[in-house]
């Protein structure tokens, strides 16, 4: 099974609405949102697009009510307080903002941690576990928007980057 995997939004609704187009294209029926959608509608091309979504709040997620009010518009989507433990197709996931906020032995107690904060790529193995940060979804601080798409099966990840003079911020 592929998911889609975004962090760090931030509001940025062209870069949402491609990252969203891609990944129906790639077959995705569920988002991984490691936080930071900033504002509410934020989630509108995913419930748009028809996938489920589930996410953590990040730092920048002052309004916690909209966002659920929001999430509540859509099926399958849910924003929780992070860290927070999903499992899908029998896969143990846990979402997080930052990975500074658990502990060695959470990492190690799931197949899977998704995270954001840092708006930086990464694709570490610690133990048995694969960390995974998607990047930037709005491309403020590095100028590139970036996704990955997660096959839960192989641990499989692919950078996803939205490259062009549009993209550019």
């Amino acid at each position: 099974m592929r998911v889609g995997v975004l962090a760090d939004t931030h509001d940025r609704l062209p870069a949402i609405t491609e990252f969203t187009r891609r990944f129906r294209a790639a077959g995705v029926g569920l988002v991984l949102h490691a936080g930071d959608f900033c504002a509410l509608w934020s989630l509108r091309p995913i419930i748009a697009a028809n996938l489920a979504l589930a996410g953590v709040y990040g730092r920048n997620d002052g309004d916690h009510e909209g966002l659920r009010a929001e999430a509540a518009k859509g099926m399958g989507t849910e924003i929780y307080g992070g860290p927070h433990s999903v499992e899908v197709n029998g896969t143990r996931i846990l979402l997080v903002h930052d990975i500074g906020d658990v502990n060695e032995r959470s990492v190690a107690g799931h197949a899977v941690v998704i995270h954001g904060y840092t708006h930086e790529r990464q694709r570490e193995v610690v133990g048995d576990s694969l960390l995974l940060n998607p990047g930037e979804a709005c491309g403020w601080l590095f100028g590139t928007p970036s996704a990955a798409l997660l096959d839960l099966d192989t641990r499989e990840v692919e950078f996803i980057a939205l490259e062009g003079p549009e993209w550019k911020y």
